[in-house]
C-alpha cells in the first residue's frame, strides 16, 4: 500500500446516543425481522473511540468490555467487515488499527450504543484507511451488523422504515431531554421474540408533509412505542420509574428500553427534575440533535 497520511497518529471520534422518539411495529417478515416505523434523533451525549492506524493487519481493541469477547464486540466486527471488503478490492491492503473505547452509554438501555460504536468505526476507518467507500456502501455493510447502524452512518434525524434502513430526513424540534435508566438491562432479542409484542400498528402515510407532520408533538396519541407496554409488564423497575416521570414531563421509553427520555424546553428544567429523581437512578441531561456530532468531526479530516 502507498503511504498513508494517518498512519501512527491518534484520532478521537464521538459515538453518539440516539432516541427513538416513537417506535411502531407494523409487521413481521418471513425471515423473522420486524417491519418498523420510527423517528430517530441523536443526542449530544457520546461514547468516544480513540483510533490509531497501524501496519500490522490486526484489529486490536485495547479496552475490552467485561463479559463480551472481543471477537463478539460490534467494534471489532465492524472493523473486520470493512477490512474484508477492502481486501476484496485491494488484496495487498495491510493496515490495522489500535482502538480504545471510552464508554459512557449504558448497555441494554435502548440508546443504540453498540450500533453507534459500529457506525463510528466504519466511518472513521473508511477515512483513515483511505477506503473511499460511499455512505450507501457503508450503510449496507452496517446493516449486516445491526438494524440501527445505517442511521448512525448517514447521521441525520430520520423517519425510518423497513428494518430501519429506509430513511427519510426529518427535522423534529431539538428539545432538551432527561434520560434515565432503572436498575435493569433489557435484551432486544427477547423483546422482539416475545409472543405478546404488538406487530400490527397501522403504517404512517408517506407524503410531502411527512417532515412537518413528524416535527409536531411526538407525544400525541398518534405516536407511541410498541415495545413499552410489553417491557413495563415484565420489568417493574421500568414501570415504576416511568410512572414517576410522567407526573413531571412527557416521558417515553426509547427503543426496547430500559432507558426513558423526558422532554423539556430548556436545560435548566431538565436539570431541575434530575435533582428530584429517586436516589440511585442513573441519569443524564442532553440536547436532541438533528445532525450527528460524528459528521462534524468527519468533515474536519
Amino acid at each position: 500500500m502507498s503511504d498513508n497520511q494517518y498512519l501512527h497518529k491518534s484520532f478521537n471520534f464521538p459515538s453518539p446516543a440516539k432516541l427513538n422518539l416513537f417506535l411502531h411495529i407494523v409487521g413481521q417478515r418471513e425471515d423473522g425481522y420486524h417491519e418498523l416505523e420510527t423517528l430517530f434523533q441523536f443526542l449530544d451525549y457520546s461514547d468516544t473511540l480513540l483510533i490509531s492506524i497501524t501496519r500490522n493487519k490486526v484489529i486490536n481493541l485495547l479496552t475490552p468490555i467485561e463479559g463480551v469477547k472481543n471477537e463478539d464486540n460490534l467494534i471489532v466486527k465492524a472493523a473486520e467487515v470493512l477490512r474484508c471488503e477492502m481486501l476484496s478490492t485491494a488484496p495487498t491492503f495491510d493496515l490495522g488499527a489500535d482502538i480504545q473505547l471510552q464508554k459512557i452509554l449504558p448497555m441494554g438501555g435502548g440508546l443504540g450504543g453498540g450500533s453507534s460504536n459500529a457506525a463510528t468505526i466504519l466511518l472513521a476507518l473508511n477515512k483513515l484507511w483511505q477506503c473511499n467507500f460511499s455512505l450507501e456502501k457503508l450503510a449496507a455493510l452496517g446493516l449486516s451488523l445491526g438494524a440501527d447502524v445505517p442511521i448512525f452512518i448517514h447521521g441525520f434525524a430520520a423517519f425510518a422504515q423497513g428494518v430501519g434502513e429506509k430513511l427519510t430526513p426529518v427535522t423534529p424540534e431539538e428539545c432538551w431531554y432527561l434520560v434515565t435508566k432503572p436498575h435493569c438491562s433489557i435484551s432486544t432479542k427477547e423483546v422482539f421474540t416475545a409472543k405478546d409484542l404488538p406487530r400490527n400498528t397501522a403504517k404512517i402515510p408517506v407524503n410531502n408533509d411527512l417532515a412537518q407532520g413528524l416535527s409536531n408533538d411526538v407525544f400525541s396519541d398518534l405516536f407511541h412505542n410498541d415495545c413499552q407496554t410489553l417491557v413495563i409488564n415484565h420489568y417493574p423497575e421500568v414501570a415504576k420509574l416511568l410512572a414517576w416521570l410522567v407526573e413531571y414531563a412527557p416521558s417515553r421509553m426509547t427503543g426496547t428500553g430500559a432507558c426513558i427520555f423526558s422532554r423539556f424546553t430548556s436545560q435548566t428544567k431538565a436539570h431541575a427534575l434530575q435533582q428530584k429523581l429517586p436516589k440511585g437512578t442513573y441519569s443524564f441531561v442532553a440536547k436532541g440533535l438533528n445532525k450527528s456530532p460524528l459528521l462534524t468531526v468527519m468533515n474536519t479530516l
